[in-house]
């Protein structure tokens, strides 16, 4: 994929996440790898106002927090470029203010295995991370610490994120999240439900290697 087309990408995504309720107005952020450079969306922007040329270019490498492009990146550019640095299959990040998401973490509560749709993000909880301020190390490293080898988290009194090989997973698995905290929320609301055992979870995700909006074959 050339760079333009993933800028593009980018664009269709933040409008996709959007229409479907899971960002409102400039909330939220996306990022994608592409070689050894970080692409994110820009500072204060509200998707429907979103071009391509306007998402920033970050060097992974970097430690200083360069860029380049017309508009800064995000204020979050530092757990994206993180997660992407410690996690070599991760393609693409994206980040969300998705309401049932947002109050779980602001309960500060893991969503446990009461769907089977679960095992797509890699074990039996989706945890929560700790709370810090946004754009900080600490976050960054509190999202490290809280998503380990997993493929999305809560963020604490925030939001969520979720990872993938790129775009499409990434995107595909923050709807799925979104759906399993509506879940879970209303579960909770009755009193709360049945969790399904550690065991069930790890054989249900053998089989879904294969399952779900993949990645996208290489042009």
């Amino acid at each position: 994929m050339t760079e333009d087309r993933l800028r593009a990408e980018i664009v269709a995504r933040c409008r996709e996440l959007d229409a479907r309720g899971l960002n409102r107005g400039a909330s939220g952020n996306l990022s994608a790898r592409w070689g050894e450079v970080m692409l994110i969306t820009p500072s204060a922007v509200a998707y429907d106002d979103l071009r391509p040329e306007m998402i920033a270019r970050m060097p992974l490498g970097d430690e200083t927090g360069a860029w380049e492009g017309p508009l800064k990146p995000s204020s979050e550019w530092r757990f994206h470029r993180d997660i992407l640095r410690a996690r070599p299959d991760v393609g693409a990040v994206v980040h969300t203010h998705a309401a049932y998401s947002t109050i779980l973490a602001i309960a500060r509560r893991p969503i446990p295995a009461i769907h089977y749709m679960i095992a797509a993000f890699g074990g039996p909880v989706i945890p929560c991370c700790d709370y810090a301020r946004y754009g900080t190390a600490e976050l960054s490293a509190a999202i490290l610490r809280a998503l380990g080898a997993m493929n999305g988290c809560l963020m604490a009194n925030h939001g969520m994120l979720t990872v993938g090989p790129d775009l499409t997973r990434a995107t595909w698995l923050a709807f799925e999240l979104e759906a399993l905290a509506h879940q879970y929320w209303h579960v909770l609301q009755i009193g709360g439900g049945h969790v399904l055992p550690d065991a069930e979870i790890a054989e249900v995700g053998r089989d879904f290697a294969g399952y779900g909006v993949q990645a996208r074959k290489a042009d």
